[in-house]
């Protein structure tokens, strides 16, 4: 049984996890090489528990308790009692492997010795010592008491009793834990790779700018944009993610990082700590959120006849997205040429799945200059991401862009692109999703918790793919593919096989010799 804990390090990380610790009523060590630290540390820890008392988030008794139970040791050796020591030092593995050496001559064979790390290998940081059977990841989230999911993580030398223990510990601090392999990325940051990788992908293309892919987002459900979620972590800490996951999986294109992120990184651009990223983050009113990447490449003339009497011709290839786009613009006032063919006045509207307009006008030999697509896959009265191809008429868009307004929608313009914005987003989200579930790095349930609470995703990925439709996802992925030959859109096994059976993307496979 764990009853003494032992936290190394006392920076924001190790603060956190000594606090919900003492919390939940286990006696804390808390250590530091920096003495001084540590005991500000604790300092800390007492004010903001004095606070919670105040607003009866914490009540006297278990404040008073909680403090007895934390308490700063000025030397390694003061850690000989710890039944569970939780490292939360600097993300360096030499570092780590040098100070869990240390400890096997400190703790009690029965210690188990857990590591924060975020990125590291817990197997390669077990290699020092000498039992590396008690050697586990237990990786927290920043700020510790308010996310509330707790990565626990089997190395491959792990004992099985290890990580019963540690997933027991966390549940019994008030936190979920999920469980996952030694691999890199773990659960939420592997799974968190495709939303900013393939957001910069689509800015590299001039397919959109910074604001405008970020307001399509947040549209489709997420609390932040990609790169409002980039400013905000900093470009320092997320890029070297991108490429220390992209390097670890041996190049693997489903996890390429972006030369626009490494450069702005080396330019100092890291965000909200620099004062500016992809937006200024600076005190000037004026300038606050305002984007320096915005491109001007959709900036369509101004009409002054905003009246519109051009009927809307709807493309018959998909039947659901024919159905949806009917009733929409006829919610929206908007005259329909129901024609099998479009008359000659006729705006064509097309909705590709994984295509740009330009590959439907050509293959339904539609007028180009009158042919925009919209995104029926993330549309709704409120807000629709419009498509140009090359040589969309600009007035005409203009003005339905602005009898859409009037009936308080959004059209979001970009420019032709495969998936247009959220389709490649999340199709991407999902296949990736999917084939950290192909790999078994955690089961699909808990890959979808993890992304929840540690990301704030509206829908776990899996279930997210089984709402919008497994088979229209795998769609879009495939004409991405054939679209662009890029390999990072290749297709998950473990989507391709559930939506071949009409099986929810959570559904295990049986295991054999069950």
């Amino acid at each position: 049984m764990l009853r003494v804990i032992a936290v190394v390090g006392a920076g924001a990380m190790g603060k956190g996890i000594a606090q919900i610790s003492a919390q939940a009523g286990f006696q804390v060590l808390l250590f530091d090489v920096n003495t001084a630290a540590a005991e500000k540390a604790k300092s800390d820890i007492f004010l903001q528990w004095d606070k919670m008392q105040e607003k009866g988030k914490l009540s006297v008794h278990l404040c008073s308790a909680a403090k007895s139970k934390l308490r700063v040791v000025d030397k390694m050796t003061g850690l000989a009692s710890s039944d569970l020591l939780v490292e939360a030092i600097v993300e360096n593995l030499d570092a780590k492997r040098d100070l869990f050496a240390q400890l096997d001559e400190v703790v009690s064979a029965h210690c188990i010795l857990a590591t924060n790390t975020s990125s590291l290998s817990v197997t390669s940081i077990a290699t020092k010592t000498r039992l590396p059977q008690r050697v586990a990841g237990l990786h927290f989230f920043n700020p510790v008491p308010l996310m509330k999911v707790v990565e626990v993580i089997h190395g491959l030398r792990t004992d099985t009793a290890v990580i019963s223990q540690l997933r027991d510990f966390v549940k019994e601090i008030g936190h979920t834990p999920v469980l996952a392999k030694d691999t890199p990325g773990f659960i939420v940051n592997h799974a968190g790779r495709a939303y900013v990788t393939e957001a910069l992908k689509i800015l590299q293309e001039n397919v959109a700018d910074v604001s405008v892919i970020d307001q399509i987002m947040r549209s489709a459900g997420f609390k932040l944009g990609p790169f409002e979620l980039m400013d905000l972590t900093g470009l320092d800490v997320s890029h070297p993610v991108m490429e220390a996951i992209y390097q670890q999986y041996y190049q693997e294109p489903r996890y390429r990082p972006s030369q626009i992120a490494a450069q702005r990184l080396q330019a100092g651009l890291l965000g909200r700590k620099s004062g500016e990223g992809f937006y200024s983050h600076l005190a000037t009113p004026a300038n606050s959120l305002t984007s320096d990447v915005d491109m001007p490449m959709l900036t369509i003339p101004e009409s002054t006849d905003v009246r519109w009497d051009v009927p809307i011709w709807i493309s018959r290839q998909d039947t659901d997205a024919h159905a949806f786009l009917s009733g929409f613009f006829e919610r929206h006032g908007i005259q329909l040429d129901d024609g099998i063919l479009p008359s000659e006045r006729a705006l064509c509207i097309v909705a590709p799945f994984g295509e740009d307009v330009s590959t439907c006008v050509a293959r339904e030999g539609l007028d180009a200059h009158r042919t925009v697509g919209i995104d029926t896959m993330f549309a709704n009265d409120a807000a629709v991401t419009v498509m140009l191809n090359p040589a969309t008429d600009a007035q005409m868009l203009r003005q339905l862009k602005n009898k859409l307004s009037e009936r308080h929608c959004i059209a979001y313009l970009i420019q032709d692109s495969v998936g247009f914005v959220a389709q490649r987003i999340i199709a991407s989200i999902v296949n990736v999703a999917c084939d950290m579930s192909q790999q078994a790095i955690c089961s699909p349930a808990d890959l979808d918790l993890a992304v929840v609470l540690g990301l704030a995703y509206p829908h776990g990925p899996l279930s997210w793919g089984d709402k919008l439709g497994a088979s229209r996802i795998l769609l879009v992925l495939r004409n991405m593919l054939d679209s662009t030959g890029d390999p990072r859109y290749r297709p998950s096994p473990w989507l391709v096989r559930r939506v071949q059976l009409s099986l929810s993307l959570l559904q295990q496979a049986q295991g054999i010799g069950d």
